[in-house]
């Protein structure tokens, strides 16, 4: 370890020993990038997502609080009704008089039970497949949930649910949109989600159940949004980056901690997720329109190539925005990029820097290409540099 990196380490240590936390130092060090060393990230996540208040003397009590909040969501959400379907009709008068499985009501707990399958099989297929270049999220959690995983109970778990849900005709996926995408399996040439990675012995549960069990529950909770392709890849790096933190103590409490920092982000984000907000201020194609906004002030040449091949920005900023470039490079230097984004306090603006940073970067090869070799540059963006590319942000930035 070099003796800067261990400076830099030193000056964590000190703004974070600090009775009340020096928000504009954190957010000054933090830009830079935060060490990995002693949990320093997972730390400062939590406190750049407004997840710990900024006085120290309060962090255990409201670890404690939120934490015992997101075992009774728990209890609610998986744990009660997975009972209740257990005891859904086992005599014949539940299912004739009170509720039966084909009962049209709203109100109906299985009609809120097959809504919620519809939900639950996309993020299952979603979440499976997540980061697929490394092998962490189909690996067994050094801790499973006891309050689902315990012997003595047999109600239904998410696993459980998912592999006895009897949609065998029709595949469900439901894309960002909100429309609801029907196909047969028979057209489908990928494998069945259920057999793409081996199934783990009871008492465990594999990363990728961790993650489906935080977006599950997040859609319960929020129903006007629900659950939208993507989010998947918005929690994963938070997850990966809790899970694996060398404190035991908080690793132990990564699925809770990581769902109330993805609810703070997703707060600020949603509205890249809400169809109906594209065209508003707040939607994010006047995001991506802003994006253009800045190259053309930057760089006019390139700008005017790309509005004369009709590269619009929908055809590669999109991605870029809505998933904070979590499919763009590889998971490390991902969460690189988000130590910056979560350190400056117009975090969202400095994403459309990072933006137009990828494309003058790359703006010789952008210049002497056709529309389809440009395509294929910003699709699958050649440059792995991501020091560089924030360079260059800050770079914009401060040109302003």
């Amino acid at each position: 370890m070099s003796s800067l990196h261990k400076s830099r380490i030193a000056d964590f240590h000190d703004v974070l020993k600090e009775p009340t936390i020096a928000l504009e130092k954190l957010r000054e060090l933090s830009f830079s990038g935060i060490p990995c060393e002693g949990g320093l990230r997972c730390l400062c996540w939590k406190i750049l997502l407004n997840y710990l208040p900024l006085e120290r003397a309060s962090w255990t009590s409201i670890l404690a609080k939120q934490r015992e909040l997101y075992s009774q969501f728990l209890r609610e959400m998986i744990i009660q009704p997975g009972i209740a379907k257990a005891n859904m009709g086992v005599s014949r008068e539940d299912v004739t008089f009170e509720d039966h499985p084909l009962n049209p009501n709203p109100d109906s707990r299985w009609n809120t039970y097959f809504k919620d399958n519809e939900v639950l099989l996309q993020i299952d297929k979603d979440v499976r497949r997540l980061c697929p270049d490394i092998s962490f999220f189909q690996r067994a959690t050094e801790y499973p949930c006891l309050l689902i995983l315990d012997p003595q109970n047999e109600f239904e778990t998410l696993r459980k649910r998912v592999e006895q849900t009897t949609l065998k005709s029709q595949t469900v996926a439901r894309n960002r949109s909100g429309v609801t995408n029907m196909s047969s399996p028979q057209k489908n040439s990928a494998p069945s989600s259920l057999n793409e990675y081996e199934v783990l012995p009871n008492g465990c549960e594999a990363h990728w159940e961790v993650v489906e069990r935080i977006l599950f529950i997040y859609a319960k909770l929020n129903p006007g949004i629900a659950y939208v392709q993507g989010m998947n890849e918005i929690v994963g790096p938070l997850y990966y980056t809790f899970a694996t933190d060398p404190n035991s103590e908080w690793k132990e409490h990564a699925e809770a901690d990581t769902f109330f920092c993805f609810t703070n982000l997703m707060a600020e984000i949603r509205d890249n997720f809400i169809k109906s907000l594209d065209d508003s201020q707040c939607g994010i194609t006047y995001k991506m329109e802003k994006v253009y906004c800045t190259l053309k002030a930057k760089d006019m040449e390139l700008y005017l190539k790309l509005q004369e091949q009709n590269i619009k920005p929908q055809f590669f900023a999109f991605r870029w925005l809505t998933l904070l470039l979590s499919q763009e490079f590889l998971l490390p230097d991902v969460i690189r990029i988000w130590d910056s984004l979560f350190a400056d306090d117009n975090r969202f603006d400095f994403l459309l820097l990072v933006c137009c940073a990828m494309l003058i970067l790359i703006r010789e090869q952008l210049l002497e290409g056709d529309f389809t070799v440009n395509m294929r540059l910003l699709q699958d963006y050649p440059i792995t540099d991501v020091c560089q590319i924030l360079q260059k942000a800050k770079e914009l930035q401060d040109s302003k």
